[in-house]
């Protein structure tokens, strides 16, 4: 299975692009938002994707989806799991950034889905039904940066890790929110507690 693309842009569509790695050309569907981030791109440019492969016995012609942030994938993956979105339909769907997708879905906001291309109501409610209460990692990526992962064993190391290389946010900015967090909050023993604590504190900042 392929999981990352990294070469360079060979042809540029609509909704696609041809990657050029390793003397292989690699058909790539693209959301819109992702899109949106290769537009500067120009035939030859260097390209990184995380990649979402999907067959199966009704669709055997392997369909490859690339995204610039391993969190963005994350995310399809989760958006995918909701009753009649498949990874065709999810990859046309997905117009606004992740970002804003996710504060949506925790915010119960059913207009803002609905704007999303092929969403009905009845299709946004499920959404809402199905992720709500999970998007509040998704919901702290930073807009416009690319970064690759990196582990650490450290609950704290590991939260400041996924907001710097996952989501996109410069250090310092990391280590403030992991810090105001602490402050709300200095019983935090889990990631997913510090998780929660610092989307909470993004949130009322806005």
């Amino acid at each position: 299975m392929i999981a990352y693309l990294e070469g360079s842009l060979l042809r540029k569509e609509k909704d696609r692009i041809i990657l050029l790695a390793s003397q292989v050309g690699y058909e790539v569907l693209v959301p819109f938002f992702v899109m949106e981030t290769l537009q500067a791109k120009a035939i030859g440019d260097p390209i990184a994707l995380y990649i979402y492969y999907h067959q199966t016995e009704r669709q055997p012609k392997p369909v490859l989806i690339g995204f610039n942030l391993e969190a963005e994938r994350e995310f399809f993956q989760q958006f995918i799991s909701v009753e009649d979105i498949g990874p065709i339909k999810a990859a046309k769907a997905l117009i606004f950034p992740v970002r804003d997708i996710a504060r949506a879905i925790e915010a119960k906001n059913s207009d803002v889905l609905k704007r999303l291309s092929g969403i009905g109501d009845r299709t946004a409610r499920k959404i809402i039904a199905t992720l709500q209460g999970k998007m509040g990692k998704f919901a702290l990526i930073r807009e416009n940066e690319i970064e690759t992962p990196k582990p650490d064993e450290d609950f704290i190391s590991t939260v400041l890790n996924v907001l710097v290389e996952q989501l996109g946010h410069r250090l310092h900015e990391a280590r403030q929110m992991i810090d105001e967090a602490m402050k709300r909050k200095p019983l935090i023993s889990s990631p997913e507690d510090l998780f929660d604590e610092v989307y909470r504190g993004a949130l009322n900042h806005e």
